[in-house]
């Protein structure tokens, strides 16, 4: 191979092998009954059979780099009760600084930067509303020209999520919706994809300042179930709830878990910047700074 006529075939050919692969893996969890294999994986990983549960921990990590370092524990009782795990005292230091907000969970950053007039970016080429993502014009409009952050959760990462700084949670309503897979495959075909799923809009307040700090847990197929602790942490959100509420959260404090995992948009008024190395593509744990709060 010595011509560019010959590097351009090869180029060409991996082009074509990854469009394939996409296009699999974007049929493979979209084009079936999203609600009825969610349901059924979410009985399925509650069984404590212990056959059952080895196969299937031995099965997902063939398939999927699962990060079990950091776990309080190693032994679990079900694919469940691994999904959602929590990591053992110390595993994630919180960036002490008062003018930094860090990331709420483990993450892949997704779209990331300025809400610009009320629009901000699923992927390359499919931008949305916040509106529609929010269903609040008012909430909304807090963050025209605001800085925003998606935040993608992998199957094998850490399900828990925190709060990013010293705030109060003061509401949360919960958004019926459908289960898309919210990986790049689909995020790349399918219009409008979070503003189409299941979520949750948490509204908080920054003890320090009082800015309203919004995030937007949403759920997935597989992963149709977000628990709040200030809402009911025994049971998943149920369609439509909503409440006001003024409950109080230290930076890096649990704020509630997906049974599985997904993605997680992060809201702040206009005047936050993202913290250096923060960007498409790039990895973040909890505690890490993800935005900085206006000079």
């Amino acid at each position: 191979m010595n011509t560019l006529s010959d590097i351009s075939d090869v180029a060409r050919s991996l082009a074509r092998a990854l469009k394939a692969q996409d296009a699999l893996a974007f049929a493979l969890t979209n084009r079936i009954p999203r609600r009825a294999v969610t349901r059924l994986m979410g009985r399925f990983s509650k069984l404590e059979q212990p056959l059952v549960r080895d196969a299937s921990l031995y099965a997902w990590q063939l398939f999927a780099d699962l990060e079990l370092e950091d776990a309080a524990k190693t032994e679990f009782k079900s694919l469940h009760d691994c999904f959602i795990r929590e990591l053992r005292p110390g595993a994630r230091p919180i960036d002490p600084d008062p003018r930094v907000m860090v990331s709420p969970c483990d993450a892949i950053v997704g779209g990331s930067g300025l809400v610009r007039e009320g629009v901000l970016i699923q992927a390359k080429g499919f931008a949305y509303p916040l509106e529609e993502l929010v269903i609040d014009p008012e909430l909304a409009r807090m963050y025209r020209n605001g800085q925003y952050a998606t935040l993608r959760l992998t199957s094998s990462m850490y399900h828990r999520f925190h709060s990013p700084s010293d705030l109060r949670v003061v509401g949360v309503n919960h958004v019926a919706g459908d289960t898309w897979n919210t990986h790049p495959p689909a995020l790349r075909r399918v219009d409008k994809l979070f503003c189409k799923n299941e979520r949750a809009v948490v509204q908080t307040r920054l003890t320090s300042t009082g800015d309203l700090i919004t995030l937007v847990p949403v759920a997935a197929i597989l992963i149709s179930g977000i628990r709040l602790h200030c809402f009911d942490p025994d049971h998943c959100l149920r369609e439509g709830a909503s409440m006001r509420c003024d409950v109080p959260a230290l930076k890096g404090q649990e704020l509630g878990w997906f049974e599985h995992g997904s993605t997680i948009l992060v809201f702040a008024p206009h005047g936050y910047t993202l913290a250096a190395g923060v960007c498409d593509g790039a990895r973040i744990r909890m505690g890490e700074p993800l935005m900085r709060l206006p000079q």
